[in-house]
């Protein structure tokens, strides 16, 4: 089979594999992806040919671009002699197409007059055409991977890999820019960013004929992302002031700015342990962050009620006080323990996914107590994927669940029920003492 180079982007990098397979399955492309490396920027994969090549990478946010391998050593010399031996047969087929040469280099650099000298001794290819600088019909690259220098000032960077091959197909890594928050016309505190959000729609194998739920919709992060691959979006939050937005901007508003219009369901105001979709509505896939209380930080009650209801403590909602209180924001029942909420969510998942629907949700983690905290789990439901974006003293997790096909005859409702113990300190109180100090 004809083998491929794919060029990765080097940023959460734990997250490239769990996309990259997310994409495959969802094309339907068969690929081995087990020899990743998350320190490098090059993965070489083997397909059955060029257009699963291309399918493989144009959903990708992670992804740069791919490449048809026509050679690959650890020397120039040795380049050469691969690319003779291994694509002489391909030389004709693009000798009068017009063309260009790109340059890329990973640790190491080479001079405009050392590019050049390399472009040229690929002269035994025999091409014709013309070069054209932009638009050509064939792109080829040569790409160079340097042995990590430790004495940049010192030591010259030693080639350690060189590649040449013909361009195929960019990704969608370009798109990261279009919806970078701080082009978009209405955000909030909670705003998610606009890469992560898309890679989790990525994962979650959102497209045309879906319907893509965020029950903690906020100022619609999630609901942008899964309409640009084309699914209908569907959103709710206990909170309607930030559904509902200002004058003049609101989460319509971004919708109009992608011209997604057409991919957007609706949003609804809703408490989530009373959600009111019924059991029967099936979503395809369900994509969240679950609210944790850093970002937030429990001020839509209103400055007087923050802190007593964050400690447990009766506030004036108890009393029946709701004036201080906008009339589309529904105040929470009780306290609501952040593992408990997860456990919610998954059960929720469990009841309205299709079978082999997938629910991708953010977790997060503080660093000193990951290996006790229990990853949630759920019968009907299989964990596939873990990725970690790291943070000094903290972490959050992007976890992946698909919904394992129902067997006949058997109801949710006769499914045994689990309990997790749950850790004492929330996240939220570890995150504002400093993780380090010991708790009062």
């Amino acid at each position: 089979m004809p083998e491929y180079l794919i060029l990765l982007a080097q940023t959460h990098e734990s997250f490239r594999k769990a996309e990259l397979e997310s994409v495959a399955a969802y094309e339907g492309v068969e690929v081995d992806l087990s020899h990743h490396d998350e320190q490098s920027p090059f993965l070489y994969v083997t397909l059955e040919d060029d257009d699963q090549a291309r399918r493989l990478v144009r959903r990708s946010i992670l992804s740069r671009a791919i490449y048809e391998v026509w050679g690959k050593a650890d020397s120039e010399a040795a380049l050469h002699e691969d690319v003779r031996a291994r694509s002489s047969s391909e030389f004709d087929k693009y000798k009068t197409a017009s063309f260009k040469f790109d340059f890329i280099s990973f640790r190491g650099s080479r001079v405009k007059a050392e590019q050049r000298d390399i472009f040229e001794s690929f002269d035994y290819l025999g091409f014709d055409g013309p070069i054209k600088m932009r638009n050509p019909e064939e792109i080829f690259a040569i790409i160079e991977d340097y042995k990590p220098s430790f004495h940049s000032n010192v030591d010259k960077p030693r080639l350690r890999h060189i590649f040449f091959g013909r361009f195929l197909a960019y990704s969608q890594r370009d798109v990261v820019d279009k919806f970078d928050l701080k082009k978009r016309r209405y955000i909030g505190t909670t705003s998610f960013d606009a890469e992560l959000a898309l890679i989790s729609c990525n994962i979650a194998l959102t497209g045309p004929g879906k319907i893509v739920y965020d029950p903690f919709a906020g100022t619609g992060s999630f609901l942008v992302a899964i309409s640009h691959f084309g699914a209908m979006a569907l959103g709710s939050d206990i909170d309607g002031r930030q559904i509902r937005g200002k004058k003049n901007r609101n989460i319509t508003t971004n919708y109009h700015q992608y011209s997604l219009q057409n991919y957007f369901l609706d949003t609804f105001i809703s408490d989530f342990t009373h959600n009111p979709i019924r059991a029967s509505f099936k979503l395809d896939a369900i994509v969240c962050d679950p609210p944790y209380g850093v970002r937030e930080g429990l001020k839509v009650l209103g400055s007087r009620d923050s802190e007593r209801y964050a400690a447990g403590k009766p506030t004036v909602l108890e009393n029946g006080d709701l004036s201080h209180l906008r009339p589309d924001y529904i105040p929470p029942k009780k306290p609501y323990h952040f593992d408990a909420l997860l456990d919610d969510l998954l059960e929720f998942a469990a009841r309205n996914l299709v079978d082999e629907g997938r629910l991708c949700c953010w977790m997060p983690t503080a660093n000193e107590d990951y290996g006790q905290r229990e990853i949630p789990a759920h019968s009907d439901l299989e964990l596939i994927s873990n990725c970690v974006q790291e943070f000094n003293r903290w972490s959050r997790r992007l976890l992946t669940y698909v919904r394992k096909v129902r067997v006949a005859g058997i109801q949710d409702s006769d499914r045994p029920r689990g309990k997790r113990v749950y850790l004492e300190e929330q996240f939220r109180d570890k995150y504002f003492r400093g993780f380090s100090e010991k708790p009062k």
